[in-house]
């Protein structure tokens, strides 16, 4: 995934490279940002504390341009300290526009939470235009005592235009590891636009959105994703909205939902109530609706 190198003679693109690099900290009772650089359209919006315990910072991850095209590249370098607590979003969706294969566009983001840190990672969805080319990487690492929950999600093709995504390819690999530094999850993902994959039933069956939520706690084993599942099963969608999910704890400690849709917004609002479900039992704090998400 560190290696997407143009072939020789492909034009260069002149995309934009912008990196962002934040670090967080325990001041007293409050979280604080203590440190932040950035190059290029890549920042972040001043730290809001919405909730009532000030140990929880909420960031909002500001990308003027709104979405990736091809030769973009985007790097994120997130460090939350012991004892902090960091909840992360972006105020709407990024958009992966057309690009060349040669030259495709790549987000990179990199976490590294320290002892007792905890992690909220709920960026909005990712909606992948006909022939774009994305590469996404994900790298989290926990310190000891650390929780997170998090979530990915994708859109194939710009369903409120009525675009399908017929050609282009989707390069993703996500890695949590443990505070010694072993892989507690590893996921490479590799789509093109025509694959038999998108149509099988033991893959996307047909549909445009899908993603994945993850959560990293003691609490999250075996017999809470077995309590859960019914739930899962048995969510309703709206009539003309087909919603697919499962749940799975592939090792203790950790916590993964699955889930497939024809459109976009079943999955949010799953992703979102399990959130607000699991923060009690990861984090030890109250759900609490994102007030970004409500505006």
């Amino acid at each position: 995934m560190n290696g997407f190198i143009p072939r020789p003679g492909a034009p260069h693109t002149g995309g934009w490279r912008a990196t962002l690099a934040l670090r967080l900290e325990r001041r007293g009772l409050r979280t604080v940002l203590a440190s932040r650089s950035h190059s290029g359209p890549l920042n972040v919006q001043k730290p809001l504390y919405p909730e009532p315990d000030p140990a929880i910072c909420h960031l909002t991850l500001l990308h003027p341009p709104g979405g990736l095209a091809g030769g973009d590249r985007l790097a994120l370098d997130l460090a939350l300290e012991a004892g902090s607590h960091a909840v992360v979003t972006t105020p709407g969706a990024t958009k992966w526009y057309k690009s060349s294969p040669d030259y495709p566009a790549r987000q990179d983001v990199r976490i590294t939470l320290g002892r007792g840190a905890r992690l909220d990672w709920l960026p909005l969805e990712n909606i992948h235009f006909d022939h774009s080319e994305a590469c996404l990487s994900l790298d989290l690492r926990m310190g000891e005592g650390a929780t997170a929950i998090g979530c990915d999600a994708a859109l194939l093709g710009r369903q409120a235009s009525g675009e399908t995504w017929r050609a282009g390819s989707l390069r993703a690999l996500t890695r949590l590891r443990d505070a010694a530094g072993r892989l507690l999850w590893t996921e490479r993902q590799v789509l093109q636009a025509d694959a038999a994959l998108r149509q099988a039933p033991q893959g996307l069956g047909g549909l445009p959105a899908y993603g994945t939520l993850w959560a990293v706690a003691p609490a999250c084993d075996s017999a809470l994703a077995q309590a859960w599942a019914p739930t899962l099963a048995d969510r309703p969608a709206a009539p003309t909205q087909a919603l697919h999910a499962g749940i799975t704890s592939p090792v203790p400690g950790l916590l993964l939902v699955r889930a497939v849709a024809d459109n976009i917004e079943p999955i949010r609002l799953l992703f979102n109530d399990l959130w607000l479900r699991l923060r009690p039992l990861v984090h030890g704090v109250p759900g609490r609706p994102l007030r970004l998400w409500a505006t």
